[in-house]
């Protein structure tokens, strides 16, 4: 267990903190509750649900990389299939401000990349801001979506988020989660085929411009990121974010990064290019191989 995540025990309930030792210890986990975990620590701890999410918000929290605003915000996102995603906030020092990753975006990206269909709920330890409220409302249970704060009542999206603009207005019917597959060209390189993969599922539906990215590790292993667009394009998250919000919840330090393969479609309106090499070479990390692909 990280250093991170055993101080953030100390901030939990004493019954609650006892029963999570377990799963934080162990070499599995992956920053997430099944729907069967999360019951079990409920008759661990005598929380209620609600309660429960409250209570993980400092485990959640230790997962931050905050070395500009020194200020760590954690997010549970709830599955509708009874997993809860942790997420965190991520800043990149020497990178620009706009590579940030939001804790709702990181929680609510861990949930979509792990495949789930759909969410019922996020809770946060401090209000979201208009950016997060934003990336929520592309989602496809935005109309659904409750958000849960410590202190407060819990409230739809929409009583923080009113009136608001999304994929309606620009006459978008597919919304982030429903499932997305572009036919591709493929490659033989198993790297860049990943990166194709993720590239397939990106959600793009205002430029079309899909792209993905995956990042080999020194273990051999890979991870991948897809593109996340938003009807008010700021809120977008770049499939590099993407992949290394699941580092950074998984375990593996930027350090590991050995390789990392850009695909992004041929004359597409954007590009993630020149954003994802400079925000590699503020990590630290080698450079990035960009691969061009078509849409069959």
């Amino acid at each position: 267990m990280n250093e991170n995540l055993l101080h953030a025990l100390n901030d939990c309930p004493p019954r609650l903190a006892q029963a999570l030792l377990p799963y934080l210890s162990g070499e599995q986990f992956s920053a997430s509750f099944s729907a069967e975990e999360v019951t079990a620590l409920q008759q661990a701890s005598g929380l209620s649900a609600p309660e429960l999410a409250i209570a993980l918000l400092p485990i959640a929290a230790s997962y931050a990389v905050a070395p500009l605003s020194h200020f760590n915000v954690g997010a549970i996102a709830h599955g509708e299939s009874g997993r809860w995603y942790l997420g965190a906030n991520m800043e990149f020092a020497a990178a620009p401000l706009q590579q940030t990753v939001h804790a709702e975006q990181s929680a609510i990206t861990h949930a979509w990349l792990s495949d789930e269909s759909r969410l019922t709920a996020v809770t946060v330890n401090y209000t979201p801001c208009g950016h997060c409220r934003q990336f929520m409302n592309e989602l496809n249970c935005a109309e659904q979506l409750t958000i849960a704060l410590p202190g407060c009542a819990t409230q739809s999206l929409h009583y923080y988020l009113p009136n608001a603009f999304g994929p309606q207005d620009l006459g978008v019917t597919q919304k982030l989660f429903d499932p997305q597959t572009q036919r591709l060209s493929e490659h033989d390189d198993p790297l860049v085929q990943a990166a194709i993969d993720a590239a397939s599922q990106s959600y793009a539906p205002y430029t079309r411009a899909y792209s993905g990215i995956a990042l080999q590790l020194a273990s051999g292993h890979w991870i991948t990121g897809r593109y996340a667009e938003n009807a008010a394009f700021n809120p977008s998250l770049p499939p590099l974010q993407s992949a290394l919000i699941l580092m950074q919840l998984h375990g593996h330090p930027v350090s590991a990064l050995r390789r990392a393969v850009l695909v992004e479609v041929a004359q597409a309106s954007l590009s993630q290019r020149e954003a994802t090499a400079a925000t590699l070479s503020a990590l630290g990390c080698h450079p990035l191989e960009t691969v061009t692909i078509t849409v069959k």
